[in-house]
């Protein structure tokens, strides 16, 4: 195919993303309260009141939500859009390794979504309310308080994409298994270096709880390295 013939194929796989992303934008944001509601869960039994500090606030806080959400919503159409235009230039045996990295991937991205709004998010607002207990009235700003939680939903999508990058190093061969294996010091020293750097709160015990799951996907993923090599190394010896 000519070149310019790729970039007219580019220019329009450029296009549907960026209608995908738009679209799934408008749409959350005419469900802004909704969802905004629902981020507001894991604190809505502790007795926080939400404020709008600024004329406006409010307003941009649920544009800024709706965007994020739209992003996620549009990631899976984004991500077929950039492998369909990439596909037909790789060897088979890339053809064969690029869907299971992309699939899990993006099932690691949004199972740290879910990790993230059901056990780390309700325990690193937890940990702040019940130390302004008997202190402080819990009132807080409506932007700070998405700010912080959607840092942290984001934060913890993209750490869960440890194992992913182990799999690119061993199969590029530039990282072997039992090199990974015998990191692990250093990986419980870096995950929690991670862990602090990650999470916008700095209470010890949420920077645990994602600091553990960083430990168990970098395990993981030297398994699968492991795994990998074992069926590599297979038919080379038959």
């Amino acid at each position: 195919m000519p070149i310019w013939d790729h970039l007219d194929e580019l220019r329009e796989r450029i296009l549907i993303a960026a209608l995908a992303a738009g679209g799934s934008i408008l749409t959350c944001f005419c469900f802004s309260k909704d969802l905004v509601v629902f981020l507001e869960a894991p604190v809505a039994e502790q007795g926080v009141r939400f404020l709008q500090l600024s004329p406006g606030e409010f307003f941009f806080t649920t544009f800024k939500v709706a965007g994020y959400a739209g992003l996620l919503l549009a990631t899976p159409t984004v991500l077929y859009e950039i492998v369909a235009w990439v596909f037909p230039g790789l060897t088979m045996d890339e053809r064969k390794q690029l869907a299971p990295i992309v699939f899990g991937s993006s099932i690691l991205f949004y199972l740290g979504l879910v990790f993230a709004y059901q056990i780390l998010t309700p325990a690193a607002l937890q940990f702040f309310v019940s130390y302004a207990d008997g202190a402080v009235e819990s009132l807080w700003s409506i932007d700070q308080y998405f700010e912080f939680v959607l840092v942290l939903l984001l934060s913890t999508g993209l750490s869960f994409q440890v194992p992913v990058i182990q799999v690119l190093l061993g199969n590029t061969g530039i990282v072997s298994s039992k090199q990974m294996f015998a990191q692990w010091r250093y990986v419980v020293v870096g995950a929690t270096v991670a862990a602090a750097v990650l999470t916008p709160s700095t209470d010890p015990f949420t920077q645990t709880l994602l600091a553990v799951p960083l430990i168990g996907l970098y395990l993981g993923g030297a398994a699968c390295v492991r795994l990998l090599e074992g069926q590599r190394a297979s038919p080379q010896q038959s």
